[in-house]
């Protein structure tokens, strides 16, 4: 049997192994996916038992997903980076080559950009967007965003220098699309936008929005990363200024589908699967 699994502390809220389950279901695919709790400052140790134990099990282990805070450490321990996991410097995805190496990629950011695109039906072409953090998960998205076309992207954070050292890092990207690329504190970001992105921790520990509610041009989409009662705040508070909310189920489920896809070379029905992730959910599955 092939063998994936999803690495984190924690680990057991995941929805990843329900998810692909689902996905080999429909392309017919022979996997198992699972959950694995690593504990902190064992990561590497923590990749090594799940290949030597699938291995005297007869299995193989192919690949795994990493949730935090493991991210930063993943790329660490890959021999082959694309060049999107390089840019984030940052890892969500694994995969475990015949000659023994790891390939490391990150599909936060084209899962983000896939849930607006195709199942929000908001292009990004043109658009304003601001995204607020500067930490690994946004850092993981910024390429695929200014990939994705947007004309202007701000990136705020309450420290400044660490929005100011991801856009230099994208800089060169940003360049080539003829995008703007901004750095500003939280309390000083300039303008309204059309997209607003919340990469921060600020909804998963009950905190209040950490941007003034003039950062929403009418109508706009406002996403939160996180999804379930934890992207409530985030969602009132964006519907309550006349934007459109969204949480971050869909990015959950099109980044699961570009794993996939790395790993068994097929892309799963990711909107027919979020579409019943979500029916579940709201019947309290």
């Amino acid at each position: 049997m092939d063998l994936y699994c999803v690495m984190g502390n924690p680990v057991e809220h995941s929805r990843s192994p329900r998810i692909h389950a689902r996905f080999a279901e429909l392309c017919g695919q022979q996997m198992d996916y699972g959950r694995r709790l690593i504990p902190l400052g064992a990561f590497a140790e923590g990749i090594a038992a799940f290949r030597r134990e699938a291995a005297e099990r007869g299995d193989s282990a192919r690949g795994c997903n990493i949730t935090v805070p493991f991210k930063f450490e993943a790329a660490a321990l890959a021999e082959h980076t694309s060049a999107r996991a390089t840019l984030a410097q940052a890892v969500n995805t694994l995969r475990f080559e015949a000659d023994g190496s790891i390939h490391a990629d990150n599909t936060d950011g084209i899962g983000l950009v896939n849930d607006i695109v195709r199942n929000a039906g908001v292009p990004l072409a043109g658009k304003a967007l601001l995204l607020i953090g500067a930490g690994g998960a946004a850092a993981g998205v910024l390429g695929p965003l200014l990939d994705a076309g947007a004309s202007r992207i701000v990136v705020a954070n309450r420290t400044v220098d660490k929005a100011i050292a991801v856009v230099q890092r994208h800089a060169a990207l940003a360049l080539g699309h003829g995008a703007t690329l901004e750095a500003w504190a939280l309390d000083e970001v300039p303008g309204a936008f059309d997209v607003v992105v919340n990469a921060t921790a600020s909804s998963l520990v009950g905190d209040a929005v950490p941007v003034s509610a003039n950062v929403l041009r009418p109508g706009a989409l406002a996403v939160d990363m996180m999804y379930g009662p934890a992207a409530a705040g985030f969602m009132a508070w964006a519907e309550a200024h006349g934007a459109v909310p969204r949480d971050g189920l869909g990015m959950l489920v099109e980044q699961a589908a570009e794993s996939f896809e790395i790993w068994r070379g097929e892309r799963p029905p990711s909107a027919q699967v979020l579409a019943e992730l979500r029916a579940s959910l709201a019947a309290g599955h």
